[in-house]
């Protein structure tokens, strides 16, 4: 039977934010923050990584047709390699909140640090399984940022990139060594720095 949400503030508008691809060797990080609506609940929230493509895509419609407030936030790999995968992540979920068009007074964060924000916030370690708004915004960004990985792939099919998202895998690594480093790739990793010859 599933738990109720830990965290419930049934008298603050409340927005949830969460990250995708900070381990990636390639793209964007993802950020998303999220607004839900309390008169139209959505079943079945539940960390984006724990769900099928098919659950979370039929999530993604249901969120983006029902929430109060959605917004998208990334940091691109150039700013990634100027200011670290940590400030560039922190930056993004900035950008996600500040593009929400209601603004929230209370915004809860997945991990166990919050970016500067001119609001209320609180880290929620684990938030993307204890708290709804977190689990929509876990959704929103990665199926936002798996979708990116798809139209990568179209630009550069020989790197399989709708297979491994970007992610440091075996294939990922053999197809670098093969093929160099996409304008895509985060330089300040140290796989790909070691392509380049700087590591």
């Amino acid at each position: 039977m599933p738990t109720e949400p830990e965290f419930i503030f049934p008298d603050l508008l409340v927005a949830g934010v969460d990250e995708v691809g900070r381990g990636p060797l390639v793209g964007d990080v993802v950020t998303a923050a999220v607004i839900l609506d309390p008169s139209k609940p959505i079943v079945g929230l539940a960390d984006s990584k724990k769900l099928s493509d098919k659950k979370r895509e039929a999530l993604f419609d249901l969120i983006m047709a029902n929430a109060l407030s959605v917004a998208v936030g990334r940091a691109n790999p150039a700013e990634i390699d100027q200011l670290n995968i940590l400030h560039a992540t922190m930056l993004a979920m900035q950008r996600a909140v500040a593009g929400l068009h209601i603004t929230p007074e209370l915004v809860l964060i997945d991990g166990n640090r919050c970016p500067e924000l001119p609001m209320a916030s609180q880290a929620v370690v684990k938030g993307d399984a204890r708290v709804e708004e977190i689990s929509a915004a876990s959704i929103i960004a990665k199926v936002t940022r798996d979708r990116e990985m798809q139209i990568l792939d179209q630009q550069y099919p020989q790197f399989g990139f709708a297979k491994h998202k970007g992610y440091p895998t075996k294939l990922h690594f053999e197809m670098l060594a093969l093929h160099g480093v996409t304008p895509q790739h985060r330089r300040s990793f140290k796989p790909v720095k070691k392509v380049l010859g700087l590591a």
